[in-house]
């Protein structure tokens, strides 16, 4: 319904005597003098250097209230960076140096086996001294019973020979297992102080690096802030500077084109039988905001003596029907929705000034789409096209229907004529109103 309610308002303007709609708002009248004076580029610019403005204020704010923590902090964030620069965690470490760690405690436990295997194969209990002594005195007896004493010695050399392979094997995997009980040690260490400072800082271990970045950052603006605070309040000066002289620019034309729409909607007054009466456009400084310094209001003094006010508080009903006319008809090619609806705005005017409310209504639809209820036979005679509204009781009185036509050349003469004389219409109304619509094409 809001969305309807706001097109609507901009596809067809209801002008009546006691509509509040309009121009009847004081909030559309600086946006009609814009229309009027074709200043709404200057208006949109106006906005924009506002907009600017306060963007660049808002990121003064910001970077102050930045830089006001920071300095609160600064001790604590010194001292900070120096310890988290010291330890110089890494993303990932943490897990990298715990997977290490049990990797190697696992491999002590391993390495104690392989060792002491290795001590069985070499050390002092080896059996490959003696099988190497056995061997060498059996060759020695090889020749006075080779039958029995070859095959012993092949065995015997098989068995060094595998024993050899054991030992290698067993020096690649103690090789292999890696244990180095200092670099454990220096791993706990590391473990310890990555730990240590992630609950100083409640965070955990993986981002203490980030930490480190932001409290480096947070020092960056206090030795840098100042200088980069001035940058930032200069240029919302300037921009500032830009939005003043624009919108003083601004309502310097504003009050231009008062002066000119004043005189353009006075001029129309006379044939309204409105002499007496002055519009005036009246334009006040108000607090600086994105449409600029002025508030914008329409003013009337009905009568000579009598203090001039807003548009509607001052005028009566048919008083403001015409003062809306009058500034229709200036405003006609400007700022005007496609339609205009007027609702018996000649109500109570005499012959002439329905007369001239026809003509301005005339002047109008040239440009826009015109529809007006009236019962003025002057208003009606200058329409393009000329519908009748009547009643019908229905159903023996208990239904009324409402009918609407289009009347056309000898019909149109005849209401015509009847709006002249009433219920009876003479031969003089008809002329009168042939002398009517001849006048009006």
């Amino acid at each position: 319904m809001q969305v309807l309610r706001a097109l609507g308002a901009a596809l067809v303007e209801i002008h009546g005597q006691h509509d509040e709609r309009a121009f009847v708002d004081a909030t559309t009248h600086r946006s009609l003098v814009d229309a009027y004076g074709r200043l709404e580029g200057d208006a949109v610019a106006v906005a924009d250097l506002w907009a600017q403005w306060r963007d660049r204020e808002a990121a003064v704010q910001s970077h102050r209230a930045d830089v006001e923590r920071a300095n609160r902090e600064a001790e604590w964030l010194r001292h900070a960076v120096a310890e988290l620069g010291k330890l110089s965690p890494q993303a990932g470490e943490e897990t990298a140096l715990a997977e290490r760690r049990a990797a190697m405690m696992q491999a002590e436990k391993v390495a104690d086996d392989l060792r002491s295997t290795h001590d069985s194969v070499t050390g002092a209990n080896s059996p490959v001294p003696p099988l190497g002594s056995a061997v060498r005195r059996l060759e020695r007896r090889a020749a006075q019973a080779p039958s029995l004493i070859e095959p012993v010695v092949k065995a015997i050399d098989a068995a060094l020979t595998a024993l050899e392979e054991a030992r290698l094997q067993l020096e690649q995997a103690l090789q292999l297992a890696g244990y180095d009980p200092q670099e454990l040690e220096k791993i706990e260490e590391r473990l310890f102080a990555l730990r240590a400072a992630g609950r100083k800082y409640n965070a955990p271990v993986d981002e203490l690096a980030g930490i480190a970045r932001r409290y480096e950052n947070d020092l960056h603006l206090i030795d840098a802030g100042a200088e980069k605070l001035a940058a930032l309040e200069q240029e919302a000066k300037t921009a500032l500077a830009a939005y003043r002289t624009a919108a003083q620019s601004l309502s310097a034309a504003r009050r231009r084109t008062a002066e000119t729409l004043d005189k353009a909607v006075n001029a129309e007054f006379t044939p309204l039988k409105l002499e007496r009466a002055r519009f005036s456009t009246e334009i006040t400084s108000e607090s600086e905001g994105t449409q600029g310094l002025d508030r914008v209001e329409f003013w009337v003094c009905t009568n000579p003596g009598t203090r001039p006010g807003p548009l509607m508080k001052v005028a009566s009903g048919g008083e403001l029907a015409r003062f809306l006319l009058a500034l229709k008809v200036v405003l006609a090619d400007r700022g005007s929705a496609p339609t205009l609806v007027f609702d018996e705005i000649d109500t109570g005017v005499g012959g002439a000034v329905a007369d001239s409310i026809g003509v301005r209504l005339a002047r109008l639809a040239s440009g826009v789409q015109v529809i007006a209820v009236t019962h003025a036979p002057q208003v009606a005679a200058r329409a393009e096209r000329h519908y009748l509204i009547t009643k019908d009781a229905m159903s023996r009185g208990k239904r009324v229907t409402t009918r609407i036509a289009e009347l056309a050349n000898e019909r149109r003469r005849e209401e015509i004529a009847r709006m002249l004389a009433g219920a009876e219409i003479t031969a003089e109304a008809r002329a009168a109103a042939e002398r009517l619509i001849r006048a009006a094409g």
